[in-house]
């Protein structure tokens, strides 16, 4: 790959285009204007003309919503995970229909799975700054079915939903097509019969920022001079190096999520995964260099208030991370799979942690060099 197509792997906030008819819930006022961004990948978004930064499959997907202060997205229901990842203002995730009693409050960093098979929604209860990623897990999501409440309501305001999940606004002269039939939605009866989870079931997909159990040996890297980066493991088995931790949901994603932390003027090593990895940077400026065919190229990502910037790594490309700012950098890193990524250090970085007494097992874990090496060959 060149150093002009890692370059276009980069996507800058500022460059985020959004639908605001992605679903059929644009036709509801409680519900607008909802702004739906699709950053890796289409998600369920089912306005044809959804802008779409980056299309290649990764195994995941990312995406983006953002309300103002008191509007609602209306229970839906997805057949693969759905993270919503919060990284401004306060948003409520609701399940089921009784948002009353079940909904669990999220704030800036905060970070909840909602499981398959159930119904949810969400309402910005903070200000109109607030600002929501979404991931999802594999790159056939299998769609998205709404609630018979809310396809009733949106017929009632003349938009309508077909089988073929088009989207039909008769208020502008849209129509049904010969052949063509209205979507129909769960019964209350099939409703009824999926699972219910209760809040403290819910609480276990949960993971608070302030929460978050950082790791001081993450990395082989991590105790080298110069770098210093933690890992925080949130959902699935990722990139996390040090075998006490586990994070917090494990259930399978098709995609592991952990916040990197990198000190001032600290770095992640030289090293390349098998798998695509996808940076989305909440606090900080963190330049990350990576390797291409016909040289390197230094791509710059920023988070500050209101602009968060993301980048698309291949499999198997060279990169190396570095904080360039003040203060400590937050970033989280999504990586395609469900099983623990393998990572391959640069030789210099191998022999450079070697010498400070500290080398990868056979399970993959940093550990002291004194015993490993004692080990029967």
């Amino acid at each position: 790959m060149t150093a002009d197509e890692l370059k276009r792997r980069l996507i800058p906030f500022d460059s985020l285009q959004a639908s605001t008819e992605a679903f059929i819930d644009y036709a509801l006022q409680e519900c607008q204007p909802k702004l739906n961004y699709a950053l890796i990948g289409p998600g369920v978004s089912q306005d044809p003309l959804q802008p779409i930064s980056l299309r290649e499959p990764h195994g995941f997907q990312l995406g983006a919503v953002t309300l103002p202060h008191g509007r609602v997205n209306p229970p839906h229901l997805h057949f693969s995970c759905e993270v919503f990842i919060c990284v401004a203002g306060r948003w409520r995730i609701q399940w089921g229909f009784n948002p009353e009693t079940l909904h669990v409050d999220i704030g800036p960093g905060d970070i909840v799975s909602v499981p398959t098979w159930i119904y949810r929604g969400f309402t910005n209860i903070g200000g109109d700054e607030g600002f929501l990623f979404t991931a999802l897990g594999r790159d056939h999501t299998g769609g998205i079915l709404w609630a018979p409440g809310t396809l009733a309501r949106a017929a009632a305001e003349g938009v309508l939903l077909t089988n073929a999940h088009r989207i039909v606004d008769t208020r502008r002269g849209d129509a049904l097509q010969p052949g063509e039939q209205l979507f129909q939605p769960m019964t209350e009866a099939e409703i009824a019969a999926l699972r219910h989870w209760t809040p403290e079931e819910m609480s276990h997909r949960l993971v608070r920022f302030d929460e978050l159990a950082w790791t001081t040996q993450g990395l082989l890297d991590s105790g080298l001079p110069g770098c210093g980066a933690q890992l925080a493991p949130v959902v699935g088995l990722g990139l996390l190096q040090q075998r006490e931790r586990l994070a917090p949901v494990l259930h399978s994603h098709g995609v592991s999520l952990e916040w990197l932390r990198i000190p001032a003027g600290g770095r992640v090593s030289r090293h390349r995964l098998r798998e695509k990895q996808a940076l989305v940077a909440w606090q900080g400026r963190v330049e990350t260099r990576l390797e291409a065919d016909d040289g390197p190229c230094t791509l710059a990502l920023e988070g500050r208030a209101g602009g968060w910037d993301s980048l698309s790594i291949p499999a198997d490309v060279w990169r190396c991370l570095h904080n360039t700012g003040n203060g400590d950098a937050f970033v989280l890193l999504l990586t395609a799979g469900d099983h623990r990524k393998d990572i391959a250090w640069a030789p210099d970085v191998v022999a450079a942690a070697a010498a400070a007494g500290w080398v990868v097992d056979a399970d993959g874990c940093v550990a002291p060099r004194r015993f490993v090496e004692r080990a029967q060959p």
